[in-house]
């Protein structure tokens, strides 16, 4: 599984671990782990986490092992 950092407009940055993927869906953009030997987000995908589109300033891609960041996907 991939893991994606966040940052929003107020500087925070954010984790999102276990997702391979992300999509915006109009005011949310979700992170989604996909099926195995999946390359696109479809009905088997499971949503990890939502952020509100308009607070994101970036979305970067990121290895497993950097240090631990805030995770969105335990925030619950």
């Amino acid at each position: 599984m991939q893991q994606f950092e966040v940052v929003l407009r107020d500087g925070t940055v954010e984790r999102v671990d276990g997702a391979d993927a992300y999509q915006p869906e109009g005011q949310l953009t979700s992170f989604f782990a996909l099926g195995d030997g999946r390359t696109t987000v479809d009905s088997w995908s499971t949503r990890v986490a939502s952020v509100r589109t308009a607070e994101i300033v970036v979305v970067r891609r990121c290895a497993a092992a950097d240090a631990p960041v805030v995770s969105l996907a335990s925030t619950g």
